[in-house]
């Protein structure tokens, strides 16, 4: 065991594995499957439908757990602190770039995904840990709020497609991407970042409760605003119905959606804190340990390799199902191997040294 993982919390780790298997079998049932049999629906499928929506929940959860950790490690008191999450954040985004790079049928080198976003947030950590709870919650709320008043102002279309997401001839260019119309971009799902920092402040002071408080509060607020939505109906603010009218889909991701994934993260994150601690080796938790590595690979390697292997949406439900079972259980194993040596050569390995020493 390494001097990092030993101050390290493993029930924050096990969680990230719960995204990576969530991101494995979203990515991997979507990308392989070919479709309904003729005469059938996606519903008639509903093992493979239910992996696709409850994988969604993946990324977001992700995205708050990398507020958790640039909040535990921002409270350090290291040497060159802000330096290093500066570097650190940075590098996250050079990964992001990597990855636009060699997925070209799903990017572009503009493209703004979740690691971009993750990045961005965190090299902005200098800023977040020097301002209070109050403060960061605030800039959550106002991130959110400003998000269907950017989109109306852009003109931003009810669904973004790939194409959409990476055109450069609009006005504003890469930065319209990255603010309000990439994958992930800054508004709204910075906040879910920021709900990630005050849920590591609290998690190193051991509030908790609060965090799972902080989700049941966002929860609420959600749906109140969609009620409000209801209640007015066509006289409804086009601000209000562009932000809580429910759609599936996160791209663009309503508000509706974002507040849901960051109410279920943030009592997913407390409820796991509160209850369990799980050993350095559980499967979850070298999963976790290895999730930036292998979201890189299984997106490369199902994405864009499948192609010329001729296994792109190409596969029925059975085999698709296999597949997905089968590359979880590859990557636990690899990943508990992995761990002896400290991750060495792998993704998360090359972030820390990013920080410089």
């Amino acid at each position: 065991m390494t001097g990092e993982s030993r101050g390290r919390l493993t029930s924050l780790d096990a969680l990230r594995g719960v995204a990576v298997l969530l991101m494995i079998e979203q990515h991997v049932g979507m990308w392989l499957w070919r479709g309904p049999d003729e005469g059938l629906t996606r519903m008639d499928y509903p093992v493979l439908v239910a992996f696709n929506a409850i994988g969604g929940y993946g990324a977001p959860l992700f995205i708050g757990l990398a507020g958790v950790g640039s909040a535990l490690m921002g409270a350090s008191q290291r040497e060159g602190l802000d330096t290093i999450l500066v570097r650190r954040g940075l590098a996250l985004m050079g990964f992001g770039l990597l990855l636009n790079l060699v997925t070209p049928s799903w990017f572009s080198w503009v493209s703004w995904f979740a690691l971009h976003l993750m990045g961005f947030s965190m090299a902005l950590t200098p800023i977040w840990r020097r301002i209070s709870v109050r403060a960061l919650l605030g800039t959550m709320v106002v991130i959110m709020a400003a998000t269907p008043v950017v989109q109306l102002w852009l003109g931003t279309p009810d669904h973004l497609d790939n194409v959409r997401m990476r055109d450069l001839s609009l006005p504003g260019g890469a930065l319209r991407i990255a603010l309000a119309e990439g994958q992930y971009p800054i508004l709204p799902w910075m906040a879910v970042f920021l709900a990630g920092f005050v849920a590591g402040r609290w998690t190193r002071e051991g509030r908790f409760v609060r965090i799972v408080w902080l989700g049941v509060a966002v929860l609420a607020a959600t749906a109140c605003c969609y009620l409000a939505l209801v209640l007015l109906g066509s006289g409804a603010p086009a601000v209000l119905e562009r932000g809580f009218r429910i759609k599936l889909g996160f791209f663009p991701a309503s508000l509706s959606v974002v507040g849901l994934m960051l109410a279920l993260g943030m009592i997913g994150i407390g409820v796991t804190l509160l209850t369990t601690r799980p050993a350095e080796n559980h499967p979850l938790v070298v999963l976790g340990r290895a999730s930036l590595t292998i979201f890189l690979v299984h997106v490369w390697l199902f994405r864009e390799a499948s192609r010329p292997m001729g296994l792109w949406s190409a596969l029925g439900p059975v085999p698709t199902l296999a597949t997905i079972g089968a590359f979880a259980v590859l990557c636990t194993i690899a990943a508990r191997r992995w761990q002896q040596v400290g991750y060495r050569w792998g993704a998360e390995w090359l972030l820390r040294r990013a920080g410089g020493p």
